[in-house]
């Protein structure tokens, strides 16, 4: 059991996973949501306090508006064709999607604001909701990331503050599987790239997120998606 933790928390399926992860073994955590521009800032803010608030961690958020200023709403192009569900695991289709939706160096970013949050507030850890699924083409959701971003965080934080991501070898099915097993309250989350009033079921985020819900027979996705 560690003292206090850090967790950057998007509201998100993978974020939600490393709260749970981090509320049992942290006395203390705090989350922290990136605001940058991105087309569901506000549903994500939403759904990270609900978040914060159902495992007893303090909610904060910081906003780095350069990051949206690159290239206009960053975090999803409505021009851009999404994979179709059969087509998740196609690594041309998806490495076009990821094209689409690329912030330069944004979990770069975020890590090392978050470890600097961390070390001034005490905590010795950032949890973070990286998982094999979205590694095979986001190449900063990769063990090798989070391997090089702690060796480099030992000489940048005098009190050594590592990263943890304790989804890092899970798909999203597996995810959802041992969110499910302790009773995990899907509608809770915010996984869609849009800010609509419900998650737009359309976008690779969503629909990476349905294919893994479908192995959990019990939860209505129709009260999730639009679609």
């Amino acid at each position: 059991m560690i003292d206090y933790a850090l967790v950057l928390l998007s509201g998100g399926l993978d974020s939600a996973y490393a709260l749970t992860v981090a509320a049992s073994q942290a006395k203390r955590v705090l989350t922290l949501t990136v605001l940058y521009g991105q087309a569901s800032e506000q549903r994500e803010l939403a759904a990270a306090k609900k978040l914060s608030g159902r495992y007893g961690a303090t909610h904060e958020s910081i906003a780095l508006p350069f990051l949206g200023g690159m290239k206009g709403h960053p975090f999803f192009d409505v021009g851009v064709r999404m994979p179709e569900p059969t087509a998740l695991d196609d690594a041309k289709m998806t490495k076009a999607s990821a094209d689409a939706v690329w912030v330069p160096n944004r979990n770069g970013v975020f890590l090392n604001v978050a470890a600097a949050i961390a070390e001034a507030r005490g905590a010795s850890a950032v949890y973070v909701g990286f998982n094999c699924e979205e590694a095979a083409t986001f190449p900063d959701n990769s063990v090798a990331f989070l391997d090089a971003t702690n060796a480099a965080l030992a000489f940048s934080t005098r009190e050594r503050v590592r990263i943890e991501a304790p989804a890092a070898t899970l798909n999203k099915m597996a995810i959802v599987a041992e969110l499910a097993a302790v009773g995990f309250d899907f509608s809770l989350l915010w996984s869609c790239y849009r800010g609509g009033e419900t998650m737009c079921g359309l976008c690779e985020s969503c629909r990476r997120l349905k294919r893994a819900l479908g192995s959990v027979p019990q939860i209505n996705q129709q009260e999730l998606f639009h679609s």
